[in-house]
């Protein structure tokens, strides 16, 4: 019997949408470009499976071809600023009352009660 990966078989609805629409912004950087699938995948090292893949927004594509697909079409700027912690506004309002470097499970039962 082998284990599942619910997330790739029923990934949550906003997941799913943002990655088909960020598939479909690839193959239009691609088209724009007038190339082809297979030079594509032949520039960021994989086979052309991968980009097509990757461009219907296939949710099981590694983010390492999406990463590659952004960097041949020379739009990875914006990628530095995904989950910037100086622009995560929950996070920074929840730091305040906490400042912590890393989440822990807390270990077996406390006496505080």
């Amino acid at each position: 019997m082998t284990a599942k990966n619910t997330l790739i078989q029923a990934p949550p609805y906003p997941v799913e949408q943002t990655i088909k629409h960020l598939g479909a912004n690839l193959r239009t950087a691609r088209l724009r470009r007038n190339l082809t699938i297979e030079e594509v995948g032949e520039k960021i090292g994989t086979g052309p499976r991968a980009v097509a893949d990757a461009e219907k927004g296939k949710v099981s594509t590694g983010i390492v071809v999406y990463t590659a697909l952004l960097w041949v079409y020379d739009l990875l700027g914006p990628m530095n600023e995904l989950a910037n912690p100086a622009f995560d506004e929950e996070g920074l309002s929840l730091s305040l009352s906490k400042d912590r470097a890393r989440a822990r499970a807390k270990e077996g039962l406390d006496n505080d009660f």
